[in-house]
């Protein structure tokens, strides 16, 4: 495949039961683009009859696992002068991806370095467990840009850190999230020192694929579908929300002030 960001390593630790999947666009952002959101869950789906993997851990690059949706791609701009019947399939591309890791059987970890802002955000709660370097950092920017958190990321993120700290994360959109407060918020499970978020989440996957799959894997499903059990129930309208939202005079003052690097000025319309 031309232009891959993806790469995928199988038969690793333990009875060769752990995988490493790598994305890296080569640029410390690591966005992304449509073609890197087909990549990735081309990359979940690979492991969907794989009886011989039974931990798969999900890294980035060095410096940043993600910046998250790639607003400058002009696949991404056009979307919003599409009719929407065409915008409602395109949007279905986010969501395709976080479900895909969300309901792989194996058990997925994260590892995380420098950034993970918005659609990694999304990507990083559908998967098990997440790791990350001691200055890496969280940022759900979607409400600042005039549109809604989709992807299904919600509902996970409050599994994770419970209602209050899922609004102030969600609606301060400005506020980063250190390290250290993404492990008080129940958003990551483990902080490392910087460049060991993957050696970390490595050694926590070699321990996991020790263990017999089977009962693993029927666990994870089982906490997965407790869970979840109201999750698409709470985000079956977010595909029309987010194209409602995107309609928006909001929507545009806050992708211009983003372009223009200042601070947005709302007037709810």
């Amino acid at each position: 495949m031309s232009d891959s960001f993806v790469s995928i390593e199988k038969g690793l630790g333990p009875q060769g039961r752990v995988a490493v999947v790598r994305f890296d666009r080569g640029d410390h952002i690591n966005a992304l683009s449509m073609a890197a959101i087909r990549q990735l869950t081309d990359a979940a789906r690979s492991f969907e009859d794989d009886i011989d993997t039974s931990v798969v851990v999900l890294t980035g690059s060095a410096r940043a696992f993600s910046a998250g949706f790639d607003l400058k791609e002009p696949a991404g701009k056009a979307r919003g002068a599409l009719p929407l019947g065409q915008q409602r399939v395109a949007l279905r591309n986010g969501p395709r991806l976080a479900r895909a890791w969300y309901e792989m059987d194996q058990v997925t970890i994260c590892a995380i370095e420098g950034h993970c802002i918005g659609g990694g955000v999304a990507l990083a709660v559908a998967l098990d467990f997440r790791f990350c370097g001691r200055s890496a950092h969280f940022r759900v920017p979607e409400v600042e840009l005039g549109m809604n958190m989709t992807w299904g990321s919600v509902p996970r993120m409050l599994q994770l850190m419970g209602p209050a700290r899922t609004k102030q994360a969600v609606i301060l959109a400005s506020d980063r999230i250190p390290a250290s407060e993404a492990l008080e918020w129940g958003l990551v499970e483990n902080v490392v020192d910087d460049g060991q978020a993957f050696a970390a989440a490595m050694a926590f996957a070699e321990r996991i694929a020790q263990q017999p799959p089977i009962p693993v894997q029927m666990t994870k499903q089982t906490v997965n579908r407790l869970a979840g059990a109201l999750d698409d129930l709470a985000s079956q309208m977010e595909m029309d929300q987010y194209a409602l939202a995107t309609s928006s005079e909001d929507h545009r003052e806050g992708i211009e002030a983003f372009a223009a690097k200042r601070r947005p000025v709302f007037k709810g319309r």
